[in-house]
């Protein structure tokens, strides 16, 4: 797809990832769309972006509620339509599974899986009527490790890499691809000073907000169906897919720490 050509929606733009995607995605949009929940952060991304050149619309609502998924849809149709929608919108919470209320569970899935399975369908249409476009959904690497103190998050991620291929499949025949992108450890907010903590005693790599933007951006430029980020990581998934019982002694060997954090 060229340059100065998407007709763009991103969520969770107001968030440390979503920023830093918006200010390098927005130079290649013809009009792009962003979905928060801050309305004078979006209004703020909006001014600052406006000097790209590509038509900025911003929209404040909760990704989880129907009637932002409507308004989304009214003001994409208005603008000429969508040919990429990115599902960053997120969140997390290192919590033990047996300490983690039911509300806490349900509105973490709700944000991480139903919330962008639910856009997806109500945007569908609009993207089948393109010539070429695409859905990215926003991982992670917890997509396909599980791990301690993240139960209900890796549920969440792994659901939402399920349903990626599963509606790439589906959609094999249309215009339309779908594909996953899956970040590591990153410096943002969604991330607790105590799990930041945890990830410096465990040796954890992070990366900046700005580095996961500008390996997504080259993601675009490609036809592979996800990406991970991280070579010790991706090779950490591969051998958890072949070999499980290694990574389970390898993380047995980590808990003591990471139950040391979970007490915090």
């Amino acid at each position: 797809m060229p340059q100065n050509r998407y007709k763009a929606v991103l969520t969770g733009a107001t968030g440390g990832i979503g920023q830093a995607i918006a200010r390098q995605l927005a130079p290649q949009c013809e009009h792009l769309i962003l979905l928060g929940r801050n309305e004078a952060k979006l209004a703020s991304l909006q001014q600052e972006l406006a000097a790209t050149g590509a038509k900025i619309e911003v929209l404040a609502g909760d990704i989880g509620d129907t009637h932002t998924h409507q308004r989304l849809e009214a003001l994409a149709k208005s603008t000429g339509g969508i040919n990429l929608l990115i599902n960053n919108a997120g969140t997390s919470q290192f919590k033990s599974f047996n300490e983690q209320s039911s509300d806490e569970i349900q509105g973490l899935l709700n944000t991480n899986l139903l919330a962008p399975m639910l856009l997806s369908k109500c945007l569908l249409d609009l993207l089948q009527k393109e010539a070429k476009a695409e859905i990215i959904n926003i991982g992670s690497i917890f997509g396909y490790i599980g791990f301690p103190g993240f139960a209900t998050y890796c549920s969440s991620k792994f659901g939402l890499r399920g349903f990626s291929q599963s509606l790439r499949r589906e959609l094999s025949d249309t215009s339309v691809s779908v594909r996953y992108f899956a970040p590591r450890a990153t410096k943002t907010p969604i991330n607790s000073d105590t799990v930041m903590q945890m990830n410096a005693e465990l040796k954890t790599e992070s990366d900046t907000p700005e580095y996961v933007a500008t390996e997504l951006m080259k993601f675009l430029q490609t036809n592979a169906w996800e990406k991970k980020l991280g070579g010790k990581e991706a090779f950490f998934v591969f051998m958890n897919q072949l070999f499980p019982k290694l990574p389970d002694k390898a993380i047995l060997g980590q808990l003591p720490i990471i139950k040391k954090y979970l007490k915090k």
